[in-house]
């Protein structure tokens, strides 16, 4: 029997945020009958924009979505940074620090990026909004499964893609601390009026092991504010209450200077915050038995490799195209993984590589980093354009197979 007349198998996807539906999308391409289950209320729009690069542009164009996206590129211009006094150090396209190839990468709106991957499979895919996988029972020939809603459903496969805290992940592989790789940093996410006249552009102000950022990727009444902070323990007990969420970040802000206060300000207000610690997640394998784990569930990256988007969009394309290859689910498992993993790595490095350009650490990282920003035509930009070509590499180091 071949692949294509091969009857279609039942799978569930937990999660829609973007490796879900881009898998769903895939999936039923390769003719499987596909179901997403989602907590949320529907696709979740808005947020902070994401670079979509190398490999992963490849994939969108495959999907018939680059020009959607073209257009719907925000084009940052410039990051600025500011010294702990608030004056200008410099400027810098992202491209300089991140890899990317200026005319090539996409950056787009996080919730744009969401809707048009869902646009595609929304009347061919069946979503259950609002609800989650509460059991999950393998029985070794199908997986038996009872959502929160009360809903009992059988299908042959079930794919984690629910995020860095995944629940498929604890359900099957059990709790999230032996595979949580914490990074050492706490940070803030929230939107707040533009005050500031900023447009396409990114301000940065930075004090050893503590950074503020102004975010504007269009010209909006609105802007993004992060606050990001070292601590050399993840403080888990403050994420149980909101309030002493922002407590513990505005105690690591105390400067009267720049728009800092400003911002601890805002975050007190907002009513979007999101506070996380940055970690990644390392597993000594994705599956077990009928259930496989994909993008941030399987591997998340974190935020400063700047790559989760575009790992999950990767490794979402590579196990439906296994899944669709192999008969045997277990050999489509080990395939997706020997083809993802390295491709995964080398992205989970450049969190870790080159973090002390935007979050410099210690005084003397601080330093170099302002300087290299003072005279980029200089011995410090080798620095920068050495960290930036080990980035190029990483978002492209894979060569995408033909599934079709």
């Amino acid at each position: 029997m071949t692949k294509n007349s091969r009857p279609a198998r039942r799978v569930l996807i937990s999660g829609a945020s973007i490796a879900g539906p881009a898998l769903a999308y895939w999936l039923d391409r390769h003719g499987f009958e596909v179901t997403v289950v989602e907590k949320a209320a529907a696709v979740r729009g808005g947020g902070y924009a994401i670079d979509i690069r190398g490999t992963a542009r490849e994939v969108v164009d495959r999907m018939g979505l680059l020009p959607r996206l073209t257009e719907a590129h925000v084009d940052s211009r410039r990051i600025t940074f500011v010294d702990s006094a608030g004056e200008t150090v410099g400027s810098v396209r992202p491209e300089q620090f991140t890899g990317g190839e200026a005319g090539l990468d996409l950056e787009v709106r996080r919730g744009d990026l969401a809707d048009a991957l869902h646009t595609p499979v929304r009347e061919r895919v069946e979503f259950l909004f609002n609800d989650s996988i509460a059991t999950l029972d393998d029985t070794g020939d199908a997986v038996h499964v009872a959502f929160d809603s009360g809903i009992r459903r059988t299908f042959d496969l079930v794919i984690g893609a629910d995020g860095l805290h995944s629940n498929t992940r604890r359900l099957v592989f059990g709790p999230e601390e032996p595979f949580h790789h914490y990074l050492g940093r706490v940070f803030a996410g929230f939107t707040l009026p533009n005050e500031f006249g900023f447009a396409h552009e990114a301000v940065l102000w930075n004090e050893p092991g503590r950074g503020a950022v102004l975010y504007a990727y269009e010209q909006s009444d609105r802007v993004h504010g992060f606050l990001t902070f070292a601590s050399e323990t993840a403080p888990f007990d403050a994420f149980r209450d909101p309030q002493a969420q922002r407590d513990l970040v505005a105690a690591h802000f105390p400067e009267q200077v720049w728009h800092v206060p400003r911002l601890v300000a805002g975050m007190r207000e907002a009513d979007d915050l999101f506070c996380d610690i940055v970690s990644q997640i390392h597993m000594p394998t994705w599956s077990r038995g009928r259930v496989v784990l994909a993008g941030d569930a399987a591997h998340a990256t974190s935020f400063l490799s700047g790559q989760g988007s575009s790992v999950a969009l990767v490794g979402a394309y590579v196990l439906a195209g296994e899944l669709a290859a192999h008969a045997d689910h277990t050999q489509a498992f080990a395939a997706y993984e020997r083809r993802m993993r390295p491709f995964a790595e080398l992205n989970q490095a450049l969190a870790t590589n080159g973090g002390s350009v935007v979050t410099p650490a210690t005084r003397e990282e601080l330093e170099a980093r302002n300087a290299l920003v003072r005279d980029p035509e200089v011995a410090a930009k080798e620095l920068a354009m050495a960290s930036a070509q080990e980035g190029r590499e990483a978002h492209s180091a894979m060569a995408l197979p033909d599934y079709c």
